[in-house]
């Protein structure tokens, strides 16, 4: 099954563009978005869709949150940017209030997603020579198969995915890799007196919704406190809202030592992160050791107190939670021979379709697109539906009535 729908001349024009001056590292969906509201996005033809993946989960408070972008506007004009080498009116604020909001004792602001898990490892390996007696050179961090949290040399040298690590190397050491949702190999791994963190995603986004099973998050709290492990939590794609609470660890009200926040830390405007966590581990950091020219900039610092200001206002994780299991009743009913699995939490969801055609999934977001609504495969066979949290019902019943008429497309292909 194919795009029923020739591309648009303009469309065209602005995939060239694409194809002859800028790289090729990503595959796109053959559409050309120009403006967005709420759950919606218009191309340039002025076509409206559904967004079903909200940015990867950086739109969760929606396209141009009014409020966040009167934040935006608003500090854009008086102060953007002073870098670090002098203090700015709004980076107190605002780390008074993001620890506040998470309850932690100190926050150290990033820019990227990746960043932020950079940031996680240099403060667990720096608390493990300083605080836990670790000897030079040794500090181990534990990672998980399947985990994605970027692109960067020590991101792909913890990988387990080819395309992202495959002729890159020579990789960072002091990494290992264990299987996710696996509390005995967890344990094995701890033993070693030279593990100072574990990190990982309370449910792995990019390798297709997989979500532990119940117990695993409250078990890997257990065994990091047992063993004298700092757990990190990557809670960029989980976290603000997107699987029905706060964060993800809250569904097993479990309280990782190193929390790393992203992606709709800005709702959607530009690259905000963030690393919390207390003052035994934060402050082994000194000045000069560790940081960013644009991190706690204060355009971001604005930006992000609207932003995580909108999450609880607008009652986003009660939204999320029951539409999310909207959701999945509603795909749950639909009697289709390709979907294999659906799983998910709160407005983070998946589907895997079981199809003799490898490019099955793609085909079938490409159908999605011509029938006004987007989304993208990951790993071959599975499909990531993550529209903004502010979704209401009578959109998600549209949205499932769109799913289930382009599956019976597939049926009859």
């Amino acid at each position: 099954m194919h795009s029923t729908y020739a591309l648009s001349a303009n469309t065209l024009h602005y995939l060239e563009l694409e194809e002859k001056y800028g790289a090729h590292n990503y595959h796109p969906l053959p559409v050309v978005l120009q403006k967005g509201k709420g759950v919606y996005v218009w191309d340039i033809d002025n076509k409206k869709y559904y967004d079903f993946l909200s940015g990867y989960s950086a739109v969760n408070q929606g396209h141009c949150h009014p409020r966040i972008i009167e934040a935006l506007k608003e500090q854009a004009e008086i102060l953007t940017l002073t870098s670090r080498a002098f203090h700015n009116n709004l980076l107190g604020e605002y780390e008074a209030y993001i620890t506040s909001y998470f309850g932690y004792d100190k926050v150290l602001p990033m820019n990227t997603g990746v960043e932020g898990g950079e940031t996680a490892i240099k403060l667990a390996r720096r608390w493990g020579y300083t605080v836990k007696g670790i000897e030079p050179n040794k500090a181990k961090i534990i990672f998980v198969e399947g985990n994605f949290w970027g692109r960067t040399m020590a991101a792909i040298s913890s990988s387990t995915d080819p395309s992202s690590y495959e002729k890159f190397g020579p990789f960072m050491p002091g990494f290992e890799v264990i299987p996710y949702n696996n509390l005995i190999a967890l344990e094995t791994a701890l033993q070693d007196q030279n593990v100072a963190g574990f990190m990982f995603e309370p449910i792995q986004g990019e390798a297709g919704v997989v979500v532990p099973d119940d117990g695993y998050l409250k078990g890997v709290r257990a065994l990091c406190h047992k063993y004298n492990v700092l757990m990190i939590a990557d809670e960029i794609q989980t976290g603000l809202a997107r699987t029905g609470k706060m964060l993800a660890c809250d569904h097993e009200e479990i309280k990782p030592d190193i929390l790393i926040l992203g992606k709709a830390l800005s709702g959607g405007t530009l690259p905000i992160s963030a690393v919390l966590c207390n003052d035994e581990i934060m402050l082994t950091i000194k000045a000069g050791e560790h940081g960013s020219t644009y991190g706690g900039n204060p355009l971001a610092c604005k930006v992000a107190m609207a932003a995580l200001q909108v999450l609880k206002d607008e009652n986003m994780c009660e939204n999320a939670a029951v539409m999310g299991e909207l959701f999945r009743q509603e795909i749950g009913k639909i009697d289709s021979p390709f979907i294999s699995t659906i799983r998910g939490k709160g407005l983070l969801n998946a589907i895997v379709i079981k199809h003799t055609n490898p490019e099955a999934a793609w085909d079938f977001c490409l159908a999605l697109k011509d029938n006004g609504l987007l989304a993208k495969p990951t790993h071959g066979d599975k499909i990531r539906f993550a529209p903004p949290l502010n979704i209401n019902a009578t959109q998600m019943q549209e949205c499932v009535s769109i799913i289930k008429n382009t599956l019976h497309m597939l049926q009859n292909n």
